[in-house]
C-alpha cells in the first residue's frame, strides 16, 4: 500500500497536527544540516520530503522533489518555480553521484522494493554524500494509528534500518528520535509540543518518539582491478652473486696473524 499525494498534502498543510510535525521535523534536520552549510550543495528528498526543504531553496546550487509514482506528485514550492518530479523508485532521473544531501520520508516504509531503493540512493549520493532517513518507530504510538502518514506501511526501530542502509553500502552516522507528543489534535499536545521534544531529547530511554531518524553516509568501495605484478625474488636469487670466502686463503690469513703475532712477542 502506497501514501496518496493527496492525503499527504492535507495532513502536512491543513492539518494543525501535520503542521507541528513538519516543523518538528524539519528543525531537527536543520539541526544536523544547517542551510548555510549546504549551499552550493545538490539537495534532494524523496517519497514526500518537500516539507523538510524550503530551507534549502535559497542557498542551494538545486533543490528537487523526488516523488515515487505510486503515491503521485505536486507542483511544489507554492508560487516559485516547480522543483519536483514524478519518478519510479528505482529509477532516478540523476546522474550518478550528482546529490549531496539526499533526505527520505514516507519513501522507504511503503516501497514495493526497499533494498533496491537504498542501491538507487548509493547511486545517486555523491562521494561524502550524506542521507537522512526519517521512518516511523516501531515502539511508538504514530506507528499504530492510522490518522497520519505513519501508520501506514512498515515501522522500524534504530537496529532495523541501521541493518537494512548497512547491506546497501551505508554507514550510520548519527541517530536520532522526534515527534514525542502522541497523534492527537488536541490543543493542550499541539501547543506544548516543543516542550516535550526538548524533554524527550534529554530523557529519551523514558519517552517514546514517533518517529526514527538515522543521518547516514556513502561508504565507497575501493576499486577492484588488475594490479601492478611485483616480482619478489626467492632466496637463492638474493644470495645468488655473493662471494662465499675460500677456506684456504681464511686459514693461511689466520695463521700469518698467528705467526705475525708469536714474533711480535718473541721480539
Amino acid at each position: 500500500m502506497h501514501h496518496d499525494i493527496n492525503d499527504l498534502r492535507r495532513f502536512y498543510y491543513q492539518r494543525s497536527l501535520g503542521r507541528v510535525v513538519q516543523r518538528i521535523l524539519r528543525d531537527r534536520l536543520t539541526d544536523r544540516w544547517p542551510p548555510e552549510r549546504c549551499a552550493a550543495m545538490t539537495v534532494a528528498g524523496f517519497g514526500f520530503a518537500a516539507p523538510m526543504l524550503r530551507p534549502y531553496l535559497a542557498g542551494a546550487r538545486r533543490v528537487m522533489a523526488l516523488m515515487p509514482g505510486p503515491q503521485g506528485v505536486m507542483g511544489w514550492p507554492a508560487g516559485m518555480p516547480n522543483h519536483s518530479v514524478l519518478c519510479d523508485e528505482t529509477a532516478w532521473p540523476v546522474e550518478t553521484g550528482s546529490i549531496d544531501r539526499l533526505v527520505m520520508l514516507h519513501g522507504l516504509e511503503t516501497s514495493d522494493h526497499p533494498a533496491a531503493l537504498l542501491d538507487e540512493a548509493w547511486r545517486a549520493l555523491g562521494p561524502g554524500g550524506r542521507m537522512m532517513v526519517m521512518v516511523p518507530n516501531r515502539a511508538g504510538l504514530w506507528a499504530a494509528s492510522d490518522g497520519t502518514p505513519f501508520g501506514l506501511g512498515r515501522s522500524y526501530t534504530a537496529g532495523q534500518i541501521e541493518s537494512q542502509t548497512r547491506k546497501s553500502g551505508f554507514v550510520a552516522h548519527w541517530h536520532g528520535s522526534a515527534v514525542y507528543i502522541p497523534p492527537s489534535d488536541r490543543r493542550f499536545w499541539l501547543g506544548s509540543a516543543q516542550m516535550w521534544e526538548r524533554t524527550g531529547a534529554r530523557i529519551s530511554r523514558v519517552l517514546i518518539a514517533g518517529v526514527v531518524l538515522i543521518e547516514l553516509a556513502k561508504q565507497t568501495r575501493a576499486p577492484v582491478g588488475p594490479g601492478r605484478a611485483i616480482q619478489v625474488p626467492g632466496p637463492r636469487e638474493i644470495l645468488d652473486g655473493v662471494g662465499l670466502p675460500r677456506p684456504g686463503r681464511a686459514g693461511t690469513a689466520r695463521r700469518g696473524g698467528v705467526q705475525r703475532a708469536g714474533i711480535a712477542r718473541r721480539r
